[in-house]
This record gives C-alpha cells, sequence and structure tokens, in this order.
C-alpha cells in the first residue's frame, strides 16, 4: 500500500513539473516575412495551389506596414487568377491595383494585363468583336493614361488587329443585311464602318454596296454621292468600275 502512495505521489510531482515547464516555454507565431511570404505564393500558385497561395497573399497585404510589397501581392493576387483561367476574376483583381495604386510603376503592367485577357478571348469576326472590342478600349486606355508604357509597341500592333476583327465584323453584318434586302440596316452598317474604320481593307467593296443600297432604295443622289466617293478614293479598282457602270452612267 504504501509503495502504492509513494509512485502516485511521485506521477503527480512529475505532472506539476511537466506543466511548470511547459508553461515557462513561449509559443512563437511564425515570424512574418514578407518578401519569403512572396516568395511561396509564388511557388503555390506554379503548383496550381490557389488557396493556399491567396492565404499567403492576403497575409502580406494586411500585415505589410511599409506598403512595399503589398501592390505585389496584388499582382500575384490577379495573376492567380488568371493560372485559374477566372478572366473575370483576374480583371477585378488587376483593376483593383491600379484603384489602389494608380501612380506604381507597374501600373502600366496591370492595365496591359486587363487588355490582354480580352485579347485573348478574341475567337473571331464573327463571335470575337465583343472582345475585340473591350480589348481596343483597354489597350487604348493603357495608351492614354501610360503614353511612355514599355508595352507601347505591342499595344499598337494589337489595337491594328482589334480594329480590323472588328470592321470584318461590320462588314460581314451588313453584308448579311443587304443580301438580304434590308437595305437600311446594312447602310447603318456600312456607313459606321466607312466613318469609323477609314482604312478598312474592303472600303472600296463597302462604298460600292453603300451606294447600290441606296440605289434600292430609290435615293439616286446619295448612291451617285457614295460612288463619286469610291471613284475619288479608288479610281483604278474594280468596285469603283462597277459604281461607274451601274450608278454613275445609268439614266436617272
Amino acid at each position: 500500500m504504501k509503495r502504492r502512495h509513494l509512485t502516485i505521489a511521485l506521477y503527480l510531482i512529475g505532472l506539476l513539473l511537466f506543466s511548470a515547464c511547459s508553461s515557462n516555454k513561449q509559443v512563437r507565431p511564425e515570424q512574418f516575412d514578407a518578401k519569403e511570404y512572396l516568395s511561396r505564393a509564388s511557388k503555390l500558385i506554379e503548383d496550381e495551389d490557389f488557396e493556399e497561395a491567396r492565404r499567403l497573399l492576403f497575409e502580406v497585404k494586411n500585415r505589410d506596414v511599409t506598403r512595399q510589397y503589398a501592390p505585389i501581392a496584388q499582382l500575384k493576387l490577379a495573376e492567380s487568377y488568371v493560372k485559374e483561367e477566372d478572366y473575370d476574376t483576374a480583371v477585378e483583381e488587376y483593376r483593383r491595383f491600379l484603384r489602389l495604386y494608380p501612380e506604381h510603376t507597374q501600373a502600366p503592367f496591370a492595365q496591359y494585363q486587363i487588355a490582354m485577357i480580352y485579347y485573348k478571348q478574341i475567337e473571331g469576326p464573327d463571335k470575337g468583336a465583343g472582345g475585340a472590342r473591350r480589348a481596343l478600349k483597354e489597350f487604348q486606355k493603357l495608351l492614354e493614361r501610360y503614353p511612355r508604357n514599355p508595352y507601347r509597341e505591342a499595344a499598337e500592333l494589337r489595337i491594328k488587329k482589334c480594329k480590323n476583327l472588328i470592321a470584318d465584323y461590320e462588314y460581314l453584318v451588313g453584308l448579311f443585311y443587304f443580301k438580304k434586302g434590308s437595305y437600311r440596316a446594312a447602310i447603318g452598317r456600312f456607313e459606321g464602318l466607312i466613318r469609323d474604320f477609314p482604312d478598312y481593307k474592303r472600303i472600296p467593296e463597302v462604298l460600292y454596296r453603300t451606294a447600290k443600297s441606296y440605289e434600292e432604295l430609290g435615293d439616286k443622289d446619295r448612291a451617285r454621292e457614295f460612288a463619286m466617293k469610291l471613284l475619288d478614293r479608288f479610281p483604278g479598282d474594280g468596285w469603283a468600275k462597277l459604281a461607274k457602270e451601274e450608278i454613275l452612267t445609268a439614266k436617272k
């Protein structure tokens, strides 16, 4: 019995000593290092562990008192959504960066990324005109807000492609209405095309079909007006020859 009491007493003493030692040890939280967090988040994004990457990025955004690393974390956050192919959220996060840090050196990059997200969604003139218009708007915003941005040359080339694609779309719609006999609808598309895209490759044909549309509607004066524009601007073009034969030399 005495031995049993002694064993219990020693056990209790051991528990007390362990508790005392444990209470003297401080539980140290993980030390915050913004650069380390960003590095780990970048690796996690590459590994497609987006949830954990964003947790670290939000930590940087919330705890970086220097404000040196928080902007980079915001960009990385947007990048994570691009990698995940959640493009709408990616655009929102890039726009948030521009609202928070409009004068940051990476602001042109954020604006360029927004434009490129829309640009990469362009499929063709029949389906991609909406994306082309959005991309065009964002590329033009880039050039207006950041005229010395390092993406200027690439942006200008893509602006040209967007304009050509939008013009192709307007041409296809106008041609559809023209062939259908909906001449007023065709004129609306064709005249907008002539006004907004004067250097479009099919302008001679567009001028001819506009003239013919007016002729079909019985408006001979407007028909001759567009036929003359065609002849003046493109005198050697085959469409100008047709306009001269069918409209300008036709009897009134």
